[in-house]
């Protein structure tokens, strides 16, 4: 996942100078981004609206921040208009200080920002297993949190599992959620990524994705049933010393990973009895 979007690994100031919350102007050079700022894809021709915006109304709304020390501020939320009020050239913004600890903090920045409509799927997924693992949420605790059904958080989490190409492509718009949650059930990662690759191209709703996962997935399975695997010669000779010790017929079968199980069947409880005595 870290390695898709760029890392997100990024260890959190413990430092917190005690400073009092409020609105104030900060030099832009002293703000840093949050390294919990779940919106992973800016974009470009959208920043530089709102740059000439800010060049010539200025920066209407103040960006949120929290002290970490040293005269520094770590974004907690407002991180488009901080950008593009560095492309528009500005040396101070407004900002609504807060003193807050780490764990408020990551919780602020992705709760606010979790809310917004242009978060994909898979951002949204990062930032509830980030509000999992960070701030040490339930499931049902962060529900109640971002306003979401358990159900709801359970099928971002499950995107989290796809392989990087499918999460690339729900975070490019390729594909929705709902074709990638069909995809979920692909356990092959490069089968995962040759469906991408035909429901793109072939535009497929997310009705006709799951009918094909479906199709693939049973005709997968066919082909395993298919293969015939020829035993060796050891495990023959094995399987006719067994036969010849119970004495019954005795089966062996294996699959192409080179698992397998033996068979032993009987026709009474008596004859399973005597099998028993025997393998004791």
């Amino acid at each position: 996942m870290g390695a898709m979007l760029g890392g997100m690994d990024i260890p959190v100031k413990k430092e917190n100078a005690q400073v009092v919350s409020g609105n104030t102007n900060i030099h832009i050079s002293s703000i840093e981004a949050n390294p919990y700022q779940p919106r992973t894809k800016f974009d470009e021709e959208a920043l530089n609206e709102l740059a000439q915006s800010i060049k010539t109304y200025g920066l209407i709304q103040p960006v949120t921040v929290r002290p970490v020390g040293s005269g520094k501020y770590q974004l907690i939320s407002g991180e488009r208009r901080f950008r593009a009020a560095q492309i528009a050239g500005l040396t101070e913004i407004p900002a609504f200080v807060r003193t807050v600890d780490d764990a408020q903090s990551i919780q602020m920045a992705l709760v606010e920002n979790i809310q917004r409509a242009d978060l994909n799927a898979i951002e949204i997924a990062m930032s509830y297993q980030m509000l999992i693992d960070e701030c040490h949420f339930t499931q049902e605790e962060l529900g109640a949190k971002v306003g979401k059904t358990n159900t709801t958080i359970s099928n971002y989490l499950r995107l989290l599992k796809l392989s990087t190409p499918v999460q690339v492509a729900v975070r490019d718009n390729q594909i929705s959620m709902g074709h990638a949650r069909a995809l979920v059930a692909v356990e092959d990662e490069t089968l995962q990524a040759k469906l991408v690759q035909q429901i793109v191209k072939d535009n497929l709703s997310v009705r006709q994705t799951e009918t094909l996962v479906k199709k693939t997935l049973e005709g997968s399975q066919n082909r395993k049933t298919k293969v015939k695997i020829t035993l060796s010669d050891a495990v023959r000779t094995a399987q006719s010393a067994i036969a010849k010790r119970l004495g019954t017929k005795v089966n062996i079968k294996k699959d192409i990973s080179g698992k397998g199980h033996i068979q032993i069947p009987f026709e009474s409880d008596e004859e399973l009895k005597k099998i028993l005595d025997l393998l004791q």
